[in-house]
This record gives structure tokens, sequence and C-alpha cells, in this order.
């Protein structure tokens, strides 16, 4: 998908030559092309927030303000050709709190190629950055404004206009994309796009890149249109003191060389649902490199089923083999590979020895895909079973997979069982997910029960950066068994994570959750640090204001709860993930994102009391423009997982084909009146009929039905001569 967007804006810049620019245009031209040796799949990606004009007829691409009359164009693009539309202004404003970064851009678009007297589609991509979760979209025009909003999976049952794939969802799992209907070419459009993401944490330093880098040819071409740029940076870390704000280049540097924390505490707002109080507490590794990591014993359970065959698997080698390289020569590790079977590099643990991680590496570079299902539950057991009775080190378990299973809950109960009982360092478990098919929820139950991290790559290019990042947050783990003095003896807090995971030192820790009541006066973090000597440090408590942590924390709480829900199979944790999704604008599997439509003459006519008199005529017949057109978006959620598609060992990032529009179009038009027939009747009824009939009634059916198939035809031809003003 991502690459046939790329081959629609290299087709669309080739197009957007036609556009006469007059004699007072600037040095601004579109890009010459590459040559073919140095192409990129993703060199025509968005860097930054864009808007393109979807042109599927070439013959309206033309300056709306001085027409070329070029010469006739013969055909249609299929698919269509996206021109990126020219920007004349743009503002980013940045608000960090903590780890976590709230992003909005305002940006002013003009639909500068395509004739004053035509329409055409315009799609919004909105590339983000680490972790990044879209917000909303806002888009203004002279007629007509749209906006975003999430519904709840009930309500939005009731919607009927749905809109296609392509006109909104995730081209990659970090570019977001929407489609506004048929906008008149000259338009003048203001757009504003909200997201979170997640700062980078490197070595004690904070570290954020948002994408906004803008290719030359969005630059109005015109020199009399100029280009305005703003942007804002706030920064507010929620911590009173330990951090450093260096202005060249934007990182925030915690200045403590010790583990650290505290606690930040904050009352809910009016229209909050829940109106217990807020709390968040952060627990920082320090910037000592020098801070003892754990010894450890690691095992590696890695897929190889069928359906990782290719790019999932060469990836996974390749970032175990960096992992091993890692190892101290006191740690020891192994290797279990499977599908249906398991398959071991050792039938014991290996001291991580220069000649042990060669002979390891060759061992699962010579690894490949074997057919046969997905069967995750015996290589666990065995991996739990080689960890059993650990002592002096700290046991962990890498689960890599593409894949979803039945009897998921069964092995979040299973392990948990067993865990509890493990002893004092009991087993670690990391769990990586790869594609859209494995269960992300499981894993990140999974990971949650045995005190891990989750990771995750849903697209193929980014599956060994992500891993190598989930690798070596693992790897480095500086303290353990970490506890929280009040939790255990106050019964009015609720903590979201039902495990506090280990804090790394290549990531800060956060706990989030509600509490009722007072909270307690003095709070102390508790632990086992690298050298097994326990640890323990007080946390300030801070009340705050400036800082929503209902927004900061909300995508952290709907994973967790969702997560929990999927477990339990409780239907409240259900509608408590639906209500935070809902109220702070973030995706959830339980709310759907709907496209609002509001006609503004609508809103200006009643506003001044004229009534809006139907097409036909009929004064009795009023719009209904108070209620904004609804059009349901597809489901940007990444689901709980494919049974189906791991059983038929279905590839990561393989997409079910789906029919052209003209043949859906074609197959809709001609089967509805047949649909309707056949429920009705059944087959044995029509057999009956069919067989007492004369000649002269079999006649007048063959005309019935003849006339019939020409009504769906004549219906077929308008929906694609005629198409409305929406282009469906």
């Amino acid at each position: 998908m991502a690459e046939d967007f790329a081959k629609a804006v290299e087709d669309g810049l080739k197009l957007a030559k036609r556009i006469y620019l007059g004699k007072d245009r600037g040095a601004v031209m579109p890009p010459k092309p590459p040559p073919l040796m140095e192409r990129s799949p993703h060199l025509y990606l968005p860097s930054a927030p864009m808007v393109y004009a979807v042109i599927s007829d070439p013959r309206i691409v033309d300056n709306p303000d001085l027409p070329s009359y070029q010469p006739h164009v013969h055909g249609r693009c299929d698919p269509p050709a996206l021109i990126p539309l020219q920007m004349s202004a743009v503002d980013l404003d940045v608000d960090c709190y903590a780890d976590t970064a709230l992003i909005q851009v305002s940006g002013k678009w003009r639909v500068h190629c395509v004739m004053g007297s035509r329409s055409c589609d315009c799609r919004i991509a909105v590339p983000m950055g680490d972790q990044g979760s879209i917000l909303g979209v806002e888009v203004d025009l002279p007629t007509k404004s749209y906006s975003t909003e999430l519904n709840g999976v009930e309500e939005s049952e009731g919607i009927g206009k749905i809109a296609r794939p392509e006109d909104g969802g995730f081209l990659k799992p970090h570019i977001f994309t929407l489609t506004i209907p048929q906008i008149d070419g000259g338009t003048n459009i203001s757009i504003k796009l909200r997201w979170s993401q997640k700062l980078s944490y490197n070595e004690g330093q904070f570290s954020l890149t948002v994408p906004f880098s803008f290719p030359e040819y969005v630059t109005p071409a015109i020199k009399k249109i100029s280009k305005k740029e703003k942007i804002q940076l706030n920064v507010n870390s929620g911590i009173a003191t330990g951090i450093l704000c260096k202005a060249t280049s934007h990182p925030l540097k915690v200045s403590s060389r010790n583990i650290f924390g505290g606690v930040l505490l904050q009352s809910p707002s009016l229209y909050d649902y829940d109106q217990r109080d807020m709390f968040c507490i952060y627990l920082f590794p320090g910037s000592q490199q020098s801070r003892k990591v754990f010894r450890k014993k690691v095992i590696f359970v890695v897929d190889i089923s069928d359906s990782m065959q290719g790019r999932p698997l060469e990836s996974t080698k390749n970032a175990i083999s960096a992992a091993l390289s890692k190892l101290s020569p006191e740690d020891s590790f192994n290797i279990i590979a499977f599908s249906n079977e398991i398959f071991l590099f050792s039938t014991s643990m290996e001291l991580a020895s220069k000649e042990a991680i060669e002979r390891a590496t060759e061992w699962i570079s010579a690894k490949y895909s074997v057919g046969g299902g997905t069967n995750m539950f015996i290589p666990l057991e065995k991996a739990a079973e080689m960890l059993s009775n650990t002592r002096g080190s700290i046991p962990m378990i890498f689960l890599v997979t593409d894949g979803a299973v039945e009897d998921e809950r069964n092995i979040c109960d299973w392990m948990k069982k067993r865990l509890i009982n493990g002893g004092s360092l009991c087993p670690r478990i990391h769990t990586f997910g790869i594609g859209s098919f494995c269960n992300h929820y499981f894993l990140r139950m999974l990971a949650m029960i045995g005190r891990g991290e989750y990771g995750a790559a849903c697209d193929l290019d980014s599956i060994e950066v992500q891993m190598q990042k989930l690798f070596g947050e693992g790897l480095s783990t500086v303290l353990a068994n970490i506890t929280i003095d009040a939790f255990d003896d106050h019964e009015q807090i609720e903590v979201y994570s039902s495990c506090i995971p280990d804090l790394s030192f290549e990531s800060p820790l956060t706990i989030c959750g509600r509490y009722q009541g007072s909270f307690p006066d003095t709070l102390k973090a508790k632990g086992i640090l690298g050298d097994l000597s326990s640890f323990i440090t007080d946390l300030k408590i801070e009340t705050v204001k400036d800082i929503p942590l209902d927004r900061v924390l909300a995508r952290q709480q709907i994973d967790l709860l969702t997560a929990q829900a999927w477990f339990s199979e409780n239907k409240q944790l259900e509608e408590k993930v639906s209500k935070l999704s809902i109220q702070n604008c973030n995706i959830s599997e339980y709310t759907r994102m709907v496209l609002l439509e509001q006609n503004k003459i609508d809103k200006a006519t009643e506003s001044s009391g004229a009534r809006k008199v139907s097409k036909k005529g009929d004064p009795h017949k009023l719009g209904d423009s108070e209620v904004p057109k609804k059009i349901l978006l597809q489901s940007l959620s990444v689901g709980f997982g494919d049974l189906i598609a791991t059983a038929e060992n279905i590839h990561p990032g393989s997409e079910e084909q789906k029919l052209p529009e003209v043949a859906e179009i074609f197959m809709k038009a001609t089967s509805n009146c047949c649909g309707k027939m056949c429920n009705q009747c059944c087959c044995m009824c029509c057999i009956h009929c069919c067989s007492k009939m004369n000649d002269q009634c079999v006649t007048i059916l063959a005309q019935l039905c003849t006339a019939l198939a020409c009504i769906g035809c004549l219906e077929c031809c308008s929906q694609l001569c005629c198409p409305g003003q929406d282009g469906q």
C-alpha cells in the first residue's frame, strides 16, 4: 500500500507539469525524478503533514486562476494520481510533558492544480513520530467543515455511510491518511492536525523528533504568495529538579547520576467520566553508565512457522545476533525455535562465550521457516522449565511471533500461576509481535504478567529496529522486583498495571492509576539492584495543575486496560476503555472514528431564521442540517489476532485482495434484486411454483426477470457514469 501511494505521488508530480504558472512564477518546480538505481520505495512518502489532490481524470488538471487551454487528454488515472498541494502557512505547536509530546499542526493549503469549475477529493497524510497516536483532524472550507470524532461500537453500527479503505486509515503504522470529498479547484483549505507521540530516551537524555521536513514542491511557485512557518516548543517536565534543557537541539537531560523518581497528583476535570483523582509515578535510571546490570539467563523463543518466511525471519535473526553480541561472558543463553514442534540450539543453557555465540549465530542463520501451525505453549513451557531454580541472575524469556493461537488465555493463566511460585527472581517475559495477525493484547498481557516489556512492528521495514530496542531494554535491567509500599495497604488506589515492570537503563518507568480519598503523605519505591542488593528511595509527591495528566497518560491506560479486558472478558472494563477513548480522542478496540461533515451555508441560513426548502419545492420538508452528516471510517485498531490467517500461514503485511471499485459497484447493483427476492422465498417454493407454470406464465416470468436485470444495469451505469458529490 505504501509503495502504491508513493507511485501515485510520483505520477501526480509528472501530471503537475501541465499546470501553467504564468510569467510571475518562482524558481520552485517539481523535482526531477532520480535515476532508477537511486530510487527508493519510500522516496515520495510524506515526511511532514501533506495534502494531495486525488486525480482520476487528468483533464481537470490546470491552474484555476490562469487556464492554459492545453490539448485534450484521453484516458483516466487508475489508480488515481496524487498531486501535492501548495502550502501557504504552517504552525507547529509542541507541548512536552515528561516522556510524552502533544503536537498540533495548523496549516493552509490551496487546490492549485484543478480547474475552478471542477472538483476533486483531497487526501491528508499525517506522519507521526515514535509510538504516534492520531488524536483528531479538523478541516475548514468556505462552505463546509469536517472533523473527526470517536463513537462507541454500538453507536457506530447505526451509521449508514461507510468510507472506502483508501479514504481513511493507516498507510503505514506511523502515517495516518484521511480523504475529504469533492473540494473545488482554487479553494483554500485550513487544516488542524493533532497527535501524541513518545520522546526518545538515551543515556539520561530525552529527545524529540517531529516529522516536519517539507519537500520543495509544496512551496507556492508564484512569487507573490509567501509561505509562513512558525514553530513553538513548550516543555513542562513535571519534575522540580534534575532537568537541563539545551536550546540548540532541545534535548531534556536528566542530570542525576542515581535512580530517582517522584509522584504527580491531579484532580479530574469536570468532564471526566471518572471523578477519582489521578496519580503518575515515574522512575528514572539516572545517567551513571557504569551502573551494574543484572547477570542474565536468556532464552529466545522464536516462531519459525511458514508465515515468518522472508523478511520477518531474516530481521529476527539479525536482531537476535545483535543481542547475543551484547551479552557478557558470565551470562548464559539458549534459543528455541518453534512451529508445530520445537528446535533447541542446546539441550542446556550455554555460557555466552565468543565460541558459543558464533555457534548460535550460525545455527539461527541456518534456520528457515517450516510448514505447520503455531504452538506457543510447548516452547514457553520448555523455556520456563530450563530457567527454573535460577540463582544469582535474572532469568528472561524473549518471545517473538507473528501469529495467534486459541489457548492464549490458558497460556496467561498458566504463566501467572507458575511465576507466583517462581521465587524472588522469577522469569521475565518480554514479547514481540510482528504484523497484524498476532494478538497484540495477548502479548502485552503476557509481558505484564511476566514484569517484562512488550514491543511490536506492524511494518516489515521496522521489525529489526524495534526488536533490537526491545532486546536492549530487557538486557539492560538495573532495578527489579519494584514495589511501592502504599499500594498493598491502600484499598482506594487502583494501579492500571497489575505487575510493575523492571526499570531499564534505556527507558524510564511510568506507573499510573486513580485513587479516592487522600493520597499517602510519603511514598517509597523498593527493589533489587544488579548486584542483588536492596534498593529504596523516597518519592517526592507533587500536585500539578498545568500538566494534563489525563491526555498524557491516555494511550498507556487504554492499552493496559484493553489487555486486561481481553484477558478477563470483562464488559465493564470494555466500557471503561470506550469512555476513556472517547474522552481523550485516542483510538481503541471499542470505538470507531467518524468523519463529521457540516454545511456552513445551512447553518448560516438557519441562524438568520430562514426556512430551508427541499429541492422538490415542498415547504413542509425541512433539511436536517443541525445534525452533521457522519461517515464511518474503516477500523483503525489492530484487533485481537486472526486465527484463520495464522492457520493458513499468511505472511505479515499481506492483505486480502479487494475487487476494483467498478467491479464492486457492478456486483452490488446486479445482486440487489436477487438478494431481496431470495430473502423472501426459499428454493423449494420456487421449484414447486415453476413446475406448475404453463407456457404463458413462464414467458411473463422471463420478461419480468429481464426487466429487473435491465433496472440493475441502469443503476450500475448511473453510479459509474454519474457519481455523487462524495465521489462514491
